[in-house]
């Protein structure tokens, strides 16, 4: 007889279908090929005039048409393609008829400053967006889009009515961390019997002036402008900073007894979901590591595993000074001896940094991961930092036994959320 349920009675909750964009490319495919073969999809922004930008350079998605252009029509575009693959790769329900809740992490929606110049005109604006006038002609008529716009909402809507998912789509913000909160929702919702399948998403196309001058003023991005594809280090001496990138992942998650019944392919198991919150500061992570420490260990409680069965950890390695230290400190704390053997690798030396949907994209290379049993390397790490004594496979992809990946995602504002994901049910 098939095991359904795990060994808290908790339905097994099994992945049937993923679809990525990235700036390495659509789909599943053409990501991983480039990812193990240490491609980079960091390029100098062509999108919009860089001169004065303390950073230059980013992981964006030039090849998704917006026109025209903005943030939140991009993010729309690549959660339709990502979902569109997932969808089609789980076979699941009927074109339009998803039977199952959306949960969708997207970053805050903000127009750009700068408007076309057709809105600056009926606005009375001169160069830069007036927000309070923009909003009073916003309501309704020739500039009701831009309304919609404002609606944090919008994009899930946009899902829900494209792809027939039921009930009221949840849209969520955990900052860096949103992909996989979005993940743990839905596997939640399985686990408690709500659902029998879920549609869990994560978006950003924010590469923007704006975004990109808020991250500066944290001193949070790369400088290292004249040479694009070597500026994120993760785990480097030499790193400093993170480099931005627009991306979408989508999983179609179902309990295992569902799945089995209608003859679906099992992808991998979400094994186990855990998160804790740090309210030490804005951007730094607690001194002491608890939070990440904590989360970590909820993680592997949830999942009913130890250390031990852990075989390869997706890093959150967003490549800043302060990030990649604190991470090395939840990772030594929790595996002792073995932080320094385990592989850690982290995705974001070649896609960047996809902000709300990272921890999406990360689950879904970490199901390939699995798949292949081929670990991708972290690039551009040429000057090991003694301070953070990793396996980061470096600058080539590995060969390896994985059965179990556990893939974090470590926020601003201390939103910590770590997935186990694995090969065959615990």
């Amino acid at each position: 007889m098939t095991v359904t349920h795990d060994k808290f009675g908790r339905p097994i909750v099994v992945v049937t279908g993923m679809g990525v964009v990235t700036s390495l490319g659509a789909g599943k495919t053409d990501n991983w090929a480039k990812l193990t073969a240490g491609e980079s999809g960091i390029r100098t922004i062509t999108r919009f005039p860089i001169d004065g930008l303390k950073t230059t350079m980013a992981g964006t998605v030039d090849f998704v048409p917006v026109e025209p252009f903005s943030s939140t029509v991009l993010g729309e575009k690549l959660a339709d393609l990502a979902t569109e693959e997932a969808i089609a790769q789980a076979g699941i329900g009927r074109k339009g008829d998803f039977p199952g809740p959306l949960f969708l992490a997207v970053a805050p929606v903000e127009l750009e400053w700068q408007p076309r110049q057709e809105l600056a005109r009926a606005i009375g604006a001169n160069t830069a967006i007036d927000y309070d006038a923009l909003l009073r002609v916003s309501g309704g008529g020739r500039f009701s889009q831009y309304h919609h716009r404002f609606l944090f909402g919008s994009v899930a809507d946009h899902l829900a009515d494209t792809f027939g998912t039921k009930g009221s789509p949840i849209s969520l913000s955990t900052a860096c961390a949103s992909g996989a909160s979005a993940i743990q929702l839905g596997v939640e919702a399985i686990r408690r019997g709500e659902a029998d399948a879920a549609l869990c998403v994560a978006t950003d196309g924010s590469v923007n002036a704006e975004a990109l001058i808020r991250f500066s003023l944290l001193s949070a991005l790369s400088t290292q402008n004249d040479a694009p594809q070597t500026a994120s280090k993760p785990f480097a001496k030499n790193r400093d900073g993170f480099v931005m990138a627009e991306g979408a992942g989508a999983l179609v998650l179902e309990s295992l007894e569902a799945a089995t019944a209608r003859g679906a392919t099992i992808l991998g198991v979400i094994a186990g979901c855990g998160e804790l919150a740090d309210n030490f500061h804005r951007t730094r992570s607690s001194p002491d590591g608890k939070p990440i420490i904590g989360c970590i260990n909820k993680t592997l409680a949830d999942a009913g595993i130890g250390v031990e069965q852990i075989d390869y950890i997706n890093a959150h390695g967003t490549g800043t000074p302060e990030n990649d230290k604190m991470e090395y400190l939840g990772i030594s704390s929790m595996f002792g001896e073995r932080a320094s053997t385990i592989p850690v690798s982290s995705n974001k030396s070649m896609v960047g940094h996809t902000l709300s949907a990272a921890g999406a994209v990360e689950a879904i290379f970490s199901l390939l991961t699995l798949e292949h049993q081929r670990i991708p390397p972290t690039i551009n790490y040429d000057v090991p930092d003694p301070a953070i004594p990793l396996d980061v496979v470096p600058n080539k992809a590995r060969d390896a036994r994985v059965t179990a990946v556990m893939s974090n995602s470590f926020g601003f504002g201390g939103q910590n959320a770590s997935l186990i994901l694995t090969r065959e049910p615990v």
